[in-house]
């Protein structure tokens, strides 16, 4: 790194607001530009970037940058973007299936309502829980990855991914209990 990236990153990690600025205020524009070239969405690019931005100043203690702080930065917003782009993936496969399951198990109309109802309350449920834990719950769900895999990408400890996908889980249920039956009866006719 060279010498003023070395006394940024210091005042950074001792907790100074103004050099973190001025780090977010060098890089942000540039690598919004990065992450737009993997999603083609400017507001989910700025949205990966803020995130990034987020994360460093929330783990500025524990971060060890071998390289190069400008690096560094990129290879997270890479990340980020490669895991939004499988999210999608695997979402809108998700989709199909459940399209292709509901065309062959020819479900009531009601039970489409209800089922999409649901769908939309499960996503109003996960909005609700904060960044961290939907990202790490995200991750764990829907793109199936071990709890070790979580902590290296988000160069977190393990026991961190188990603790925020137990607050994700109770966030869930909280959010969700009413719906709780409804589930239960959809599963059931689902499964017979």
């Amino acid at each position: 790194m060279e010498l003023a990236e070395i006394d940024q990153f210091k005042a950074l990690k001792e907790g100074d607001e103004t050099a973190f600025e001025m780090i977010f205020r060098m890089h942000y524009e540039a690598l919004c530009n990065y992450a737009y070239s993997f999603l083609d969405d400017r507001d989910e690019a700025e949205e990966i970037v803020q995130s990034t931005f987020l994360n460093v100043w929330e783990k500025k203690h524990n971060i060890t940058i071998e390289t190069s702080l400008k690096s560094y930065l990129y290879r997270a917003v890479r990340n980020t973007c490669l895991n939004a782009i499988k999210h999608t993936k695997i979402k809108r496969k998700h989709v199909d299936e459940s399209m292709a399951t509901a065309d062959k198990s020819h479900e009531s109309v009601s039970q489409s309502i209800i089922s999409s109802e649901l769908d939309q309350k499960i996503g109003e449920a996960m909005m609700a829980l904060p960044e961290q834990c939907r990202l790490i719950f995200q991750m764990s769900r829907f793109e199936e990855l071990k709890y070790s895999e979580i902590a290296e990408q988000l160069s977190i400890s393990v026991k961190t991914v188990e603790n925020q996908i137990g607050k994700a889980l109770k966030i869930m249920r909280e959010q969700l209990k009413e719906y709780l039956p409804i589930l239960i009866i959809l599963m059931n006719g689902f499964i017979n």
